[in-house]
């Protein structure tokens, strides 16, 4: 059984890489800086949780001791102008210690070391640190790879929200650079697999997916596989790294003490120069993941809602490329959301019988002139509008149809979720949730989400959020208040009754 360390386990790689090496049956132990952030994460009870700082030799060797094969998973970029040498330092300690503990092999994810081309910092910071550890007497596996494609990582976020943010670009010349990019799926695949290599192997390995594109290429078939109309992209030459940094840290959420040195990369062209890890590590079942299938696989979690309390905090249990609770805040697809919720002096069965009986010609508790005004709208542009009403007035199934909404999930007396089909530029979802308080009180909750399509989608959210307060305080405040009218209705029978 190899006993395996991984390093950077709360970063975006790290965490990916510890449920796909539980599963090939190795004994992990992780290393972090804070063990709340570990202990985030869905496989934390099936760890060692080894809490260490990577400039403490002391701190590194107690990590390593009794470790197989050490994950090198360690970056420092983005945070400030001496990142090169804080990574050579912390490289050096760890390589020094690596060797002290015997362990057999270190793995190290770098970037790709294009020949022939001055390197921006960041690359030029990971090409030493990868000399660094082939240089420590350790064998060492250089995974050189270009952009990284799956939800969370900093280089698909730069790509996703460029794209999605702005439909007319005006770019510098670095969108014409030639990249490989590898799907984050293929990328697990080889770290894991490098972890039983010859032990005569200390070498760089390119690895990179299927397709070679430019910059520009990515961003337009990002737009089609999201739905987006193309984009319009005009390259400028004369916008220096320094700007095009403060551009893309003003218009993705990327920061820019990140999105710098990223933008500098970008002047490379990042290209295998060849695939010499296959004679050791055979390409995944069904050969390496695709640009769009990789898009694709990063986009799912926002399309099939799956999440019982928000977007950021989804599982990625079988889905590397979706976010992680660990993610920076920036990472992952945009999901708007509008949340309320009130106690109701009512039993849950009374609340979930009004709740089961929303839309159709019971209406929607508020408004009824807006309801009826969007509908109208949604006919104009080619949706259901309110026109298909409900199968059954007073229960629902998974799959009804509600009007311009879809049923998607029903909880019994706990949860209703429907799934928005109208039109619109973006996917949404209205929630209606049945809890209760310590006192024993039933809560109603109420929350919208909304995961927007390009420009249009955020300019519609914000064009109708000023009107949520009238719309869905009104649908939440009437629609407890029939309950409570239900309950005290039934309580008054009982009592006649009686």
């Amino acid at each position: 059984m190899t006993r395996s360390l991984v390093t950077g386990a709360t970063g975006y790689i790290g965490g990916r890489l510890v449920p796909v090496l539980l599963d090939a049956g190795h004994t992990v132990r992780v290393m972090v800086r804070d063990e709340a952030k570990a202990r985030a994460h869905d496989w934390a009870d099936r760890v060692e949780v080894a809490r260490a700082d990577a400039t403490d030799a002391d701190d590194v060797r107690r990590a390593l001791d009794g470790v197989d094969v050490a994950y090198y998973l360690l970056h420092s970029i983005g945070t400030g102008k001496d990142f090169a040498a804080t990574e050579e330092h912390i490289a050096r300690t760890f390589a020094e210690q690596a060797l002290a503990a015997g362990v057999q092999r270190i793995v190290y994810l770098s970037g790709m070391d294009p020949a022939d081309e001055e390197l921006s910092e960041h690359l030029r910071s990971r090409d030493r640190v990868a000399q660094v550890l082939l240089d420590s007497g350790v064998p060492t596996t250089v995974l050189q790879a270009g952009v990284v494609i799956g939800s969370g990582s900093a280089s698909f976020e730069m790509l996703r929200h460029l794209t999605e943010r702005l439909p007319v670009m005006v770019t510098p010349r670095w969108v014409h650079s030639r990249i490989q990019p590898i799907a984050v799926r293929d990328v697990l695949h080889y770290l894991a697999g490098s972890a039983s290599m010859p032990a005569d192997v200390n070498r760089r390995f390119d690895i990179g997916g299927p397709d070679v594109l430019t910059y520009l290429g990515m961003m337009q078939r990002y737009a089609a596989v999201a739905g987006l109309p193309k984009r319009r992209i005009l390259p400028v030459p004369i916008l220096s790294t320094t700007l095009s940094s403060l551009w893309v840290g003003l218009v993705t959420p990327v920061p820019s003490g990140l999105a710098r040195p990223l933008v500098e990369s970008l002047r490379n062209n990042v290209v295998a120069s060849e695939h010499d890890i296959d004679d050791l590590v055979p390409p995944p079942e069904g050969g390496l993941t695709g640009f769009d299938r990789s898009v694709e696989l990063a986009l799912t979690k926002i399309q099939n809602l799956d999440v019982p309390t928000s977007w950021s905090s989804a599982s990625p249990a079988g889905a590397p490329a979706a976010p992680l609770p660990s993610d920076p805040d920036w990472a992952g697809g945009t999901l708007y959301t509008d949340e309320r919720t009130r106690e109701v002096d009512a039993t849950p069965d009374d609340l979930w019988a009004v709740i089961q009986g929303i839309g159709g010609s019971q209406g929607w508790y508020s408004w009824p002139l807006a309801w009826r005004a969007r509908g109208v709208l949604d006919r104009l542009v080619g949706g259901p509008g309110l026109r298909r009403g409900r199968r059954d007035p007073e229960k629902l199934l998974v799959g009804d149809a509600v009007d311009f909404w879809r049923v998607e999930t029903v909880e019994e007396k706990k949860l209703l979720r429907l799934r928005a089909e109208m039109r619109l530029p973006g996917l949404a979802w209205l929630e209606l949730c049945i809890g209760s308080t310590d006192g024993g009180t039933t809560t109603f909750s109420h929350r919208a989400l909304y995961a927007p399509r390009g420009l249009m989608g955020r300019l519609y959210w914000w064009s109708i959020y000023p009107f949520h307060g009238v719309v869905f305080g009104g649908l939440q405040r009437n629609l407890a208040l029939a309950a409570e009218q239900r309950s005290h209705a039934t309580t008054h029978s009982e009592r006649n009754a009686a």
